[in-house]
């Protein structure tokens, strides 16, 4: 699985928000200002990475995700951790502590769910 570009990712956010849509109707879900053209190519190439299919209707396509989030977020945060993290979760966890990134009641959560889980 290849890494998207910023934008690649941003669209593929929308889609997997929207499930199927046309380009015209992805584009207002984007921030900033987007092209209609621009955004029908970063779909187009999404297409020939294999993230998205399309169903034809005439001269348009409604486009839909082919990856699902769960697998791009479990290649890209397991890439991550190995990078720039030694392969560790807990220098990453603590990367997010020292940043402020995550909170006390939040790792209190995280320590929760994990203890629960060996039960």
């Amino acid at each position: 699985m290849e890494k998207l570009t910023q934008k690649e990712e941003e669209v593929m956010q929308v889609l997997w928000q929207l499930k199927k849509a046309f380009v015209k109707e992805i584009v207002p879900h984007l921030e900033g200002s987007n092209h209609y053209n621009t955004i029908s190519t970063v779909v187009r190439k999404l297409e020939e990475k294999g993230f998205v299919g399309y169903e034809a209707y005439g001269k348009t396509h409604q486009y839909f995700p082919v990856v699902d989030i769960e697998s791009y977020r479990n290649k890209y945060v397991n890439n991550a951790m190995t990078s720039y993290f030694n392969n560790s979760y807990k220098n990453m966890v603590s990367f997010f502590a020292k940043e402020e990134k995550i909170s006390a009641q939040e790792l209190r959560e995280i320590l929760e769910m994990i203890e629960s889980k060996e039960d």
